[in-house]
């Protein structure tokens, strides 16, 4: 006799959506983003700080970052739950990169803010 583990129809669904989501956002912002910069070339710094001095483009640029940060959280926690077997060490690592992902989203909004 063969026993299935049924999990359920949908197990992995949010995370594919998720993954294409965050792509269609960072998309839509390199093409704002190089719009941008094709409008404005060539540029120096202060035409950099101009462009960042927005409300607009700074919201946008975090959008995008934390898009960026979001999918890459979902590309490495497969790849950690696919390939590192010992519980513990998959746990150690995963709470590495949430705390980079965590600096980094932090160092963004710093950087983002202080233009």
């Amino acid at each position: 006799m063969v026993t299935r583990v049924v999990v359920g129809a949908h197990y992995g669904l949010k995370d594919w959506l998720a993954q294409r989501v965050t792509a269609i956002v960072m998309v839509v912002y390199t093409i704002i983003f190089l719009a941008a910069l094709v409008t404005r070339a060539p540029m120096g710094f202060p035409e950099w700080k101009a462009l960042f001095t927005h409300g607009v483009m700074r919201v946008l640029t975090l959008l995008f970052f934390l898009s960026l940060f979001y999918h890459a959280w979902i590309g490495v926690r497969d790849i950690l739950m696919d390939y590192i077997q010992p519980t513990g060490v998959r746990l150690f690592l995963e709470v590495l990169v949430i705390l980079a992902l965590v600096a980094y989203t932090i160092w963004t909004i710093s950087i983002l803010w202080s233009a």
